[in-house]
């Protein structure tokens, strides 16, 4: 394969990921009219894939800063699928819940008292500036994924270094945030 065709095929999916989280976003696709069982359990899923991806990531650092290549590749084998996992939970989550008002949002609804609206107003602020570089960030850091993965399985090691320059810190941070988001968000969720 040449470079020229990775770097298409990367841009393909990226363009396609995206656009299908867009188009699930502004409920352009309608879902089904009741949602499956499983279906609460979908986030809280999303985030335990998202922190098991964090430790691996860095436990993948550990073992590439010790020079073991074969453990730092196999760790960030079972990172990707865990997140390409992680996606496809994500897509059908939102694919399954767009007919269903009973989710929590980032207006934090539900909170009574005008104590309670107040502090929920800090919160919000506070979880709307981790969400927002979490969204821009995960949109950003998957061609970079991609383009690092395939890279290092090709062992082209100074371009895969290049990119994980770039790529390790947005992947952390995308993972890391993608749990305190669910946290915060968790107790807002009305399943």
């Amino acid at each position: 394969m040449t470079d020229k065709f990775i770097i298409r095929f990367v841009a393909a999916v990226t363009i396609f990921v995206i656009t299908v989280v867009i188009v699930l976003n502004r409920h352009l696709i309608p879902g089904p009219a009741v949602a499956p069982a499983f279906t609460p359990y979908l986030p809280m899923l999303n985030a335990v894939l998202n922190g098991t991806c964090t430790v691996l990531l860095l436990t993948s650092l550990y073992f590439i800063k010790q020079g073991n290549i074969k453990v730092h590749k196999r760790l960030n084998i079972i990172t990707f699928c865990l997140s390409s996992l992680f996606l496809v939970s994500y897509i059908l989550f939102h694919y399954l819940m767009r007919n269903d008002t009973l989710y929590g949002d980032a207006n934090f609804d539900g909170v009574l008292s005008p104590a309670e609206r107040a502090a929920a107003g800090g919160m919000r602020t506070l979880y709307l500036s981790i969400l927002v570089p979490h969204i821009v960030l995960a949109a950003g850091v998957l061609p970079l994924i991609l383009l690092s993965f395939y890279r290092g399985l090709q062992m082209q090691v100074e371009k895969h270094k290049k990119l994980v320059r770039w790529t390790f810190p947005i992947w952390l941070y995308v993972t890391a945030s993608g749990v305190v988001v669910y946290l915060m968000i968790q107790p807002y969720y009305h399943f």
